[in-house]
């Protein structure tokens, strides 16, 4: 069998995308050190097209995150509503999508 262009891809996911050379950085998810890429544009632009959703919740939470991690090193996809710690920070997880080996996981700091 050939080495396809997914093959690439998951080969890129680990030695480009995550690599802290490149563009992973070094946090601690769940007390973990783990590399990931914090994506605070993607995070806006979701906002952006779920404005509706913006005006019931203002005031709700005070900080809002989207992360990439690789798959193999975080584990199993994360439930929607499960608490996670970002640097020593408890976020509640309201998006979770396995994006070919690469999880985008959404983060919301609420408010006590």
């Amino acid at each position: 069998m050939g080495y396809g262009f997914k093959d690439v891809i998951r080969s890129d996911n680990t030695s480009v995308f995550l690599n802290p050379d490149e563009f992973g950085e070094m946090h601690l998810i769940g007390g973990r050190p783990m590399n990931i890429i914090i994506d605070d544009n993607e995070m806006v632009e979701r906002e952006k097209r779920q404005s509706g959703m913006r005006d019931y919740r203002q005031g709700v939470y005070n900080r809002q995150i989207l992360f990439y991690v690789l798959a193999k090193t975080f584990g199993a996809l994360p439930s929607v509503g499960r608490s996670l710690s970002l640097d020593n920070r408890l976020y509640m997880i309201t998006d979770a999508v396995d994006e070919d080996g690469i999880y985008s996981i959404s983060l919301e700091a609420v408010r006590p």
